[in-house]
């Protein structure tokens, strides 16, 4: 554990968490975030696969949420207003018109406690109160990041809450496999276990409530394909969020949910949720952002594999909902390993 910098005038650290083969990751009480994440290559050469920044005070700061845990709702929520039990949830409305991350006082912008660590594994808990992010009930939460000897970083969740509420936690980490400060993933193959996406109504991101077959589109991963051959489709759905940002089915039938494989270290990694969906974002708004190291992240310079119940499930009756019931357990394992190929 070493101070990693200031939030406010509480101290945040930065806890190492190390397996026995090569996989090794830091993370940090701000936002319960994952700083970096350091995979051996082809060549045994460590690699820091994620982008992020070197002090807490610029992930306080920072617009990207780089490797943040998002909740209590990730993703957008239309017209920053849900029903939960017959009342008028009305939220801050912070992209568009909509809610998006659960605004500037979501779970990603606070300091959590550690409730216990070891070498391999370290527990972030928070207690959310009621309408602290307009959300109804006291929320307790932790959030469990495990390095396995497999060479995998699991993410458990888990929450109870005093009311019914809304509960949809992701990690929004932003992958590079040929490393953080390596430029464009434009060569980095994606492999998806999704017959379906949500297509959006417009450029705001918000799904129109079809689940709409990819048979013959450019959200086709199930046989893999690069992530720069249609990210600049004319699309049109690609054309509103100026690239990938959907939300994908995923196939529970698979024993994976998605596969990447970079281009230039070999390194692969692959996905495994038991959520309904998952958000791919390509980077599409990151550039500009000055990250670890002093390096200039691109646009595209990173991808996102976010774990989820669909976006603005809490509005969409033919949606799994992402409500969770008083006394209720949200309980929920989202694990990225790596290989090489």
């Amino acid at each position: 554990m070493k101070v990693f910098g200031k939030v406010g005038n509480e101290t945040a650290h930065l806890y190492e968490l190390r397996g026995k083969n090569g996989l090794r990751a830091e993370v940090t009480e701000y936002g319960a975030t994952l700083v970096s994440l350091y995979a051996p290559d082809k060549d045994g050469k460590e690699v820091d696969v994620v982008c992020g920044y070197d002090t807490a005070e610029e992930y306080v700061k920072g617009t990207c949420y780089f490797g943040a845990t998002v909740g209590r709702n990730a993703n957008r929520i239309a017209n920053a207003c849900c029903i939960i039990d017959g009342k008028e949830i009305k939220l801050e409305q912070n992209d568009n018109e909509n809610n998006l991350h659960s605004g500037k006082n979501g779970l990603s912008k606070r300091m959590w406690n550690v409730k216990e660590a070891s070498d391999q594994a370290i527990t972030f808990a928070i207690r959310d109160e009621a309408f602290s992010d307009d959300f109804p009930g006291n929320l307790d939460v932790e959030v469990t990041y495990s390095v396995t000897d497999e060479n995998a970083i699991e993410i458990h969740y888990h929450a109870v809450s005093d009311a019914d509420t809304v509960c949809n936690f992701t990690n929004h980490s932003y992958f590079n496999l040929n490393g953080q400060a390596s430029g464009l993933v434009y060569g980095h193959k994606l492999e998806l276990a999704s017959n379906a996406f949500t297509p959006d109504i417009d450029s705001k991101a918000i799904p129109t409530g079809e689940i709409r077959d990819v048979t013959g589109t450019v959200f086709d991963f199930r046989n893999g394909r690069t992530i720069g051959q249609d990210v600049d489709s004319d699309d049109v759905q690609i054309q509103f969020v100026g690239g990938y940002d959907h939300n994908f089915v995923i196939d529970q039938s698979k024993d994976f949910t998605a596969r990447v494989y970079g281009d230039q270290t070999g390194i692969a990694m692959e996905m495994t949720t038991d959520l309904p969906g998952v958000q791919l974002y390509t980077g599409n708004y990151i550039g500009g952002q000055v990250g670890k190291g002093g390096i200039t992240y691109q646009r595209r310079g990173a991808l996102c594999l976010e774990s989820q119940y669909f976006p603005n499930s809490v509005n969409q009756d033919n949606f799994e909902s992402a409500i969770l019931k008083k006394g209720d357990v949200y309980d929920t394992t989202t694990a990225y390993r790596f290989y090489t190929v």
